[in-house]
């Protein structure tokens, strides 16, 4: 594959993406939380990975991209973060 330009985590990524977009689009009352835990638990790697091998532009669309799939688990981590820095941890 590196022949047409197109490296293993590029592939991953894209792969990636669809899948998340194919579980936020599943009903199901309490399967989105597990469903983003697993999306992050294969994400984050992905990203160190794709951004070391393709650089950081890549990484951020990639890092741009899963947050809007994956956006109130980021919302939820955010206002998480400026409790714990302002002292009421949730």
């Amino acid at each position: 594959m590196d022949d047409a330009g197109i490296s293993l985590p590029l592939v991953m990524a894209l792969v990636w993406l669809i899948a998340a977009n194919v579980a936020a689009m599943l009903p199901g009352r309490n399967q989105h939380r597990r469903r983003a835990m697993a999306l992050l638990a294969v994400g984050l790697p992905l990203l160190v990975w794709l951004t070391v091998d393709q650089g950081p532009l890549l990484g951020l669309l990639f890092f741009a991209g899963g947050a809007s799939v994956l956006r109130y688990p980021l919302l939820h981590l955010l206002r998480w973060l400026r409790g714990v820095t302002r002292g009421r941890a949730a």
